[in-house]
């Protein structure tokens, strides 16, 4: 399988993981809000510090983001891109979002494809510091009570990154058993969560939210992204039995750090992790 010799050591627990409680439930992001300001605000009003979100559209302007970029110094295996600031108004496609904290305050992990003014189709990582929300959307969002995603500095990629910890229960209602997780470097995407879910007695579990990244990309189909550092989010993933025990499916959207966009189902055992992975499993069974 293929790999990426990181800087710092391989930290010796692969997957970083919380059992909590959670809930769906949707919102509107309102116009005229920060990004960031307007998901914390949607999750507060349902009782919740942070958890996941996916988006299906919507529009935001002033927008800024970054793309994955190769490194230039020994301190990252890859890096971030300078900042675009599009002009006008940019249309989401799909994305989805880590809503955390980050230095004591509210801080969100957001990868996304959208089409900005003009007709420009892009992707990448979502600035939350320079972000407004041009029209009202409807969003769908997983909480989390019990556990958050916390930015903490990462020995193995030199980068500060989201992981779960636990955190006290807010009494928010919930109506799931739920894991938070974050994958760590070099593991089969695919294959990490199915012997997570085994360990764990979980034979059916729908994934919420998924930001992260990967060693390029194989695809069911046989489409390949060659470029080592993809920048991808989760369009949608289950893990259920399947013919040879339990398989999951992870149907992706990803830019590359050419600007190449790809999209897809990716293939079992063979897409590894390249920084990080943040997601959340809802039990199902």
């Amino acid at each position: 399988m293929r790999s990426i010799t990181q800087p710092g050591a391989p930290v010796a627990e692969r997957i970083q993981w919380v059992e909590a409680r959670g809930r769906a439930f949707s919102f509107t992001l309102e116009k005229g809000l920060p990004l960031l300001e307007a998901a914390h605000r949607g999750f507060a009003a349902h009782g919740f510090a942070g958890g996941v979100l996916d988006i299906r559209g919507g529009a935001l302007g002033p927008f800024a983001y970054v793309m994955p970029a190769l490194a230039k110094t020994p301190d990252h295996a890859a890096f971030y891109s300078e900042t675009y600031r599009p002009p006008g108004v940019t249309h989401l496609s799909t994305a989805t979002m880590t809503l955390g904290v980050r230095d004591g305050a509210p801080f969100f992990h957001c990868h996304a494809l959208w089409t900005e003014e003009g007709g420009r189709d892009g992707g990448g990582h979502i600035l939350p510091e320079e972000t407004i929300v041009a029209e009202p959307c409807e969003v769908e969002a997983f909480g989390l009570d019990g556990a958050i995603f916390i930015a903490e500095p990462d020995v193995e990629t030199g980068f500060k990154l989201f992981g779960p910890v636990a955190a006290a229960s807010r009494a928010a209602t919930t109506d799931r058993r739920a894991f938070a997780l974050r994958l760590r470097p070099n593991q089969d995407f695919a294959g990490c969560l199915e012997a997570f879910c085994r360990a764990q007695g979980i034979s059916n579990a729908r994934i919420r939210g998924g930001v992260g990244s990967t060693i390029g990309a194989r695809f069911e189909g046989g489409a390949v992204v060659e470029p080592f550092a993809a920048e991808l989010t989760i369009t949608s993933g289950v893990v259920v039995p399947g013919a040879d025990g339990l398989q999951a499916t992870l149907d992706v959207a990803l830019v590359d750090y050419t600007g190449a966009l790809a999209q897809g189902r990716l293939v079992r055992g063979d897409n590894p992790v390249l920084m990080t992975m943040e997601l959340v499993l809802e039990v199902q069974a």
